[in-house]
């Protein structure tokens, strides 16, 4: 036998051993005795034994170890306490009665040697609780607890979540951790041994253990206690209430009628107003402690589920993925994060890092992106407040720009209702975050920026104003100081024009032509863009853009490409330009004639240059593809990927000398 808690060998009722193991086949339904006591004990036999741990011979002890007690439990085996209150051992340690445990551990040891009972001793580490407040080390005692009989009272949580989905976990993956503590609850321990929290309402007007009655005050307890004694003479002074406290969570499980005094008033205005709710917030590692207890006293109290859905949010952890606790005190200082990101920036760092129900390793780089995206707002509305404003006509790039933003902010809107529905919070964010930083600033604020000196004309600047306040209405629920801000600068505003009560937008109808025809434009833009990085060509030198119209677009964003690109003019064509500059967007093919916008010996140059690079890379990967040796013995991922390097090679050699070729002519 095998222990770290010698001590305890005065408590042991059985040894067990697991029927498979074939070491132990000799010991089945003997008896042992055990030592210094001399107490006869049976082995039992049972497979929660692991017998690769320790000898495979187990002692019981159902009194001090949970295991034990199940085990204990279930082979109907004999209960012995050895200890006192103060840990000091009683009666049944004999000699060492009233000595401290860890005394007695030292003690017995020896005393074991001195009997030839010691086979040996070893160091082991072992996993020791210990008291939050005190550090005192925790030993495993049988004491007598208030239960809740659960196996009836759960029923109604069990059909509500796993049966008829009257009440939603999001996400639902949830429900198969829900499945296993409802499926196998045990009675609830409501009783603590604590000074503080509401006093458990049983007085006892006896030494008996039976001797209670449970009455809400003590007038009423004496009342109950006479009747149940059958002594008359009883007064409060011979009843004493239970020093026990109820646990915490019995009180939370109140919570959703509590608040609305549901339980003092159970019809009140308010209780009949608001119970149920939809939707409750919370983390999953409180999913039974506190969610399902919920659910549990509303069917029993109230008749109906306290909510709808419940959204399950990550964990924040920290860097090592521990639970941010007071305890490791590795919790983040959230007034300095403030500080030093916004409150904004905070939130919107975390929630786009945080998808449902996935834990989130808190860094503080996700604060700087969150505050970073906020400056990036500030900075688009300052860019608005700066344009002039003049009774000059609506150019047309301006004017379809805010069509294709209408329609845009309309498609993004549905998107984020479809998140919201199914509380992907994150992805809701994520999708306005685009919007914004995308759509709006890269793009709109882009496309509608008068020249340089030019005022704006009223119609696009009022247009922008307008987009620019929905596009801050669905940011609000994120970002509620900043958006404010900005909303309350963009113009006068009275208390009961806030941007907090003001109306969210519903999606409305939209052009989705119009936004696949931007799609295309957007993705010419990017290639005449291309073309002027690649060649240094200065955005304030006009290019000429010709087009090979395979694809059959319409020429309604011209105006757009026209402004974004740099043009002077868009034509048609039916072949190809010799000696001009191309790229290609799905079918169509884009010419730009170089002219006098490129120094054709220079570019000629840094192609050839760009081509001996290239070539030199593609007889390196071929030198390694001819060597059989390595052909035969590397993976084949690694040889495909070599394969791919060839043909990417191949790729850029012959666009390369098709450009030198456009260049020579």
């Amino acid at each position: 036998i095998a222990t770290t808690r010698p001590e305890t060998i005065f408590g042991d009722t059985a040894i067990c051993i697991n029927p498979n193991d074939e070491r132990w086949q000799h010991l089945k339904g003997k008896k042992a005795i055990v030592p210094i006591c001399n107490r006869v004990i049976p082995i039992i036999e049972d497979e929660y034994v692991d017998v690769e741990f320790g000898t495979g011979c187990l002692k019981v002890t159902p009194a001090h170890d949970p295991n034990d007690k199940v085990l204990g439990d279930k082979h109907q085996l004999e209960v012995i306490d050895i200890f006192n209150d103060d840990a000091t051992l009683n009666s049944y340690g004999l000699h060492y009665a009233g000595k401290d445990r860890f005394v007695v551990r030292k003690e017995i040891v020896a005393e074991l040697e001195e009997k030839d009972l010691l086979a040996k001793k070893e160091t082991y580490t072992n996993k020791v609780g210990t008291s939050e407040r005190t550090k005192a080390v925790i030993e495993p005692r049988l004491s007598d607890q208030w239960f809740l009989k659960m196996d009836t009272l759960i029923q109604p949580a069990i059909k509500a979540v796993l049966e008829d989905e009257s009440i939603k976990l999001y996400p639902k993956k949830f429900e198969n951790t829900y499945r296993h503590w409802v499926e196998n609850v045990r009675d609830w321990n409501i009783s603590r041994q604590l000074w503080w929290g509401q006093q458990i309402p049983a007085y006892y007007y006896g030494e008996g253990k039976d001797q209670f009655v449970v009455a809400e005050t003590k007038a009423e307890a004496l009342v109950l206690a006479k009747e149940k004694s059958g002594n008359a003479h009883l007064t409060e002074a011979d009843l004493r209430q239970d020093e026990d406290a109820l646990d915490t969570w019995f009180s939370s499980w109140l919570w959703p009628m509590s608040v609305f005094n549901g339980i003092l008033e159970p019809n009140n205005p308010e209780i009949e107003y608001y119970y149920p709710t939809n939707d409750l917030v919370t983390g999953p590692d409180i999913l039974f402690f506190w969610v399902t207890r919920m659910i549990v006293a509303g069917f029993e109290y109230k008749g109906a589920r306290p909510f709808s859905n419940v959204y399950l949010t990550g964990l924040v952890r920290d860097k090592q993925r521990r639970k941010m606790s007071k305890s490791l005190g590795n919790s983040p200082d959230a007034l300095k994060l403030i500080a030093d990101y916004g409150a904004d920036g905070v939130r919107v760092g975390l929630l786009l890092s945080s998808a449902a129900g996935n834990d989130l390793l808190f860094d503080e780089a996700l604060c700087q992106q969150g505050k970073g995206f906020g400056n990036k707002l500030w900075n688009a509305f300052q860019l608005v407040k700066g344009w002039q404003v003049d009774t000059v006509d609506q150019p047309a790039a301006s004017k379809l720009a805010l069509q294709w933003f209408d329609a845009k902010f309309n498609a993004v809107l549905a998107e984020v209702e479809d998140h919201f529905e199914k509380y992907r919070i994150s992805d809701a964010l994520m999708a306005i975050y685009k919007l914004a930083w995308d759509d709006f600033c890269a793009w709109l604020l882009e496309m509608v920026k008068p020249e340089y000196g030019k005022p704006m004309d009223k119609a696009t600047y009022e247009g922008v104003v307008a987009a620019f306040e929905n596009l801050l209405k669905l940011l609000h629920p994120f970002m509620p100081f900043l958006t404010e801000e900005i909303w309350q600068s963009l113009a006068p505003r009275t208390p009961e024009q806030a941007l907090i009560v003001a109306t969210y937008p519903t999606v409305q109808p939209y052009d989705e032509k119009l936004l696949a025809e931007f799609d295309f434009a957007a993705e010419v833009i990017a290639g005449i863009r291309t073309v002027r990085k690649e060649k240094n060509i200065p955005f304030k030198t006009p290019l000429s853009l010709s087009v090979l119209n395979k694809e059959q677009v319409s020429n309604r964003f011209d105006a757009v490409i026209t402004k974004m690109g740099g043009l002077e003019a868009i034509a048609e064509v039916t072949a190809a330009i010799e000696g001009a500059m191309s790229f290609r967007v799905k079918a169509n093919e884009y010419f730009i004639p170089m002219g006098g916008a490129v120094n054709v010996e220079e570019e000629l140059k840094k192609l050839q240059k760009e081509l001996d690079h290239a070539q030199g890379f593609l007889a390196s990967v071929r030198k390694k593809l001819s060597n059989e040796k390595f052909v035969n013995s590397a993976p084949a991922q690694v040889v495909d990927i070599e394969r791919k390097k060839e043909a990417d090679a191949l790729a850029k050699i012959a666009t390369i000398e098709k450009a030198i070729d456009t260049l020579s002519k």
